[in-house]
């Protein structure tokens, strides 16, 4: 989310705070905190039709709507050897998407490259921290 706060006023319909007072309860956050991750979660959508967000172990991340996360398209398209529309079209074929999936998810890149890289960096740091862990037990196995 963006640098710094500022304070905004709006008049919400009562069913729409309820609704928000509940969800706040049940993520175990304060309703101030979802509306804004709701506003920018849906402003990032207009902005970019085919994205979605979803929550997991790691925290909430962009995807493309019925596919993978947008970091893991993006770390497809960085780890191939192709460059321009010949990697759209290697990544499409790899993850087994469409040509615009694959566009969606680099017009997003594009806009969100910091937090698309730091989700590479920190999957790429899991593996390897995986891999050192399994090399651990095959050693203490032999």
């Amino acid at each position: 989310m963006a640098q710094g706060t500022q304070t905004f006023s709006a008049r919400w319909g009562t069913d729409v705070l309820d609704r928000l007072k509940r969800r706040s309860e049940l993520a175990g956050t304060n309703k101030s905190r979802l509306a804004e991750r709701y506003v920018d979660e849906g402003t990032r959508m207009d902005e970019h039709p085919g994205i979605v967000f979803r929550s997991g172990p790691t925290g909430r991340r962009a995807a493309l709507a019925g596919g993978p996360d947008i970091w893991e398209v993006m770390a497809t398209v960085k780890s191939g050897k192709a460059r321009g529309e010949e990697a759209i079209s290697a990544t499409a074929e790899l993850l087994d998407l469409a040509d615009s999936q694959v566009r969606t998810a680099v017009r997003y890149y594009g806009a969100f490259t910091d937090e698309i890289d730091r989700r590479i960096a920190l999957n790429s740091e899991d593996a390897d921290e995986a891999e050192a862990v399994w090399q651990r037990e095959q050693a203490t196995l032999a």
